[in-house]
């Protein structure tokens, strides 16, 4: 079953003051996302991520196309109480307090007033805030409104969560604690979409990543299942010494020595690796481990937006 399905989504702006111009932010997206699943929705700065989650909570509407949650169209009543969403930067009522703003959300979704409180409070609980809960929201870091961000869309325990940069303004501290929370949300069965700049931290959490650039899918997946490139290959092996490793020098890119007689052979990716295997066998060596230097989802990023431009600017 699917959380979200988004069917050829498109949004156009006009720009300019005296000749208006079209401007397509978004180009005829089509994405599911499955039940229980951690959507990384990745992009750089104009691709088309905020616009999409803009158009999935009905703040803007699509010009072509249409947007799903939960199997009811983006905006339905009902599907508004079983979804949370946390903006690129939250804006509260800074005269209240984090404990205030969290009681007075859990009011809007019509929370039993009995209940309030303590809702309010296992949510700071849950994202770090202490005793700073009842301080006023003007006094909060940026990181510390973060926290209480993402605890306001937890507020009304949903089943689809939307975070647009929720790691935005976090130390070290807070993106630990912010990936443990979106794992836990996921084993709790929820679905989690959220947008990131921070690719490494979209590897560690996602099961699917979906890649935008220019307002275009450009790829997606689950990270198993993404077209990787091979760098280059790593072999480990022992019972050599600098005389047999000088006679297959200019054949190697790298050679590193680990222990006595144990050495790391990095080759590039023209070189098949069987060759080099035969050849250390026949000089003695033996053979620890063979492994492949895969791209970094942040090195397969780069790649596909990098390959769009260059087409855009061929055309």
């Amino acid at each position: 079953m699917y959380a979200i399905r988004l069917q050829n989504l498109t949004k156009d702006y006009k720009v300019g003051f005296w000749r208006p111009r079209p401007y397509r932010a978004l180009d005829h997206l089509t994405l599911d996302v499955e039940t229980g699943a951690v959507l990384g929705f990745l992009g750089p700065n104009g691709a088309g991520k905020t616009t999409t989650l803009k158009l999935l909570m009905q703040l803007i509407y699509p010009t072509e196309g249409r947007a799903e949650i939960l199997g009811r169209p983006a905006g339905d009543v009902e599907v508004r109480r079983r979804i949370g969403y946390l903006p690129e930067s939250p804006y509260f009522y800074d005269n209240l307090t984090g404990e205030e703003l969290l009681v007075y959300f859990a009011s809007l979704f019509g929370c039993p007033a009995a209940d309030r409180q303590r809702r309010a409070q296992q949510l700071l609980d849950r994202v770090g805030i202490g005793a700073e809960r009842r301080m006023q929201l003007r006094k909060f870091s940026k990181g510390m409104l973060q926290r209480v961000g993402i605890a306001q869309a937890l507020i009304n325990d949903p089943e689809v969560i939307f975070l647009d940069e929720p790691m935005s303004g976090l130390d070290p501290l807070g993106r630990r604690d912010v990936r443990a929370l979106i794992l836990s949300l996921r084993d709790e069965g929820r679905t989690v979409f959220f947008s990131s700049h921070i690719l490494s931290d979209a590897e560690t959490l996602c099961s699917r990543v979906a890649i935008m650039g220019q307002g275009r899918l450009l790829a997606e997946g689950r990270l198993t299942d993404l077209p990787f490139e091979v760098e280059g290959w790593e072999i480990v092996a022992t019972g050599l010494d600098d005389v047999k490793l000088a006679e297959l020098g200019p054949m190697l890119q790298t050679v590193t020595r680990v222990a006595d007689g144990r050495y790391v052979i990095e080759l590039p990716v023209t070189l098949p690796p069987e060759e080099i295997v035969g050849l250390l066998a026949a000089h003695g060596a033996r053979i620890v481990s063979i492994n492949p230097h895969n791209e970094t989802l942040e090195d397969f990023f780069v790649r596909q937006v990098t390959r769009q431009k260059s087409q855009a600017a061929a055309s």
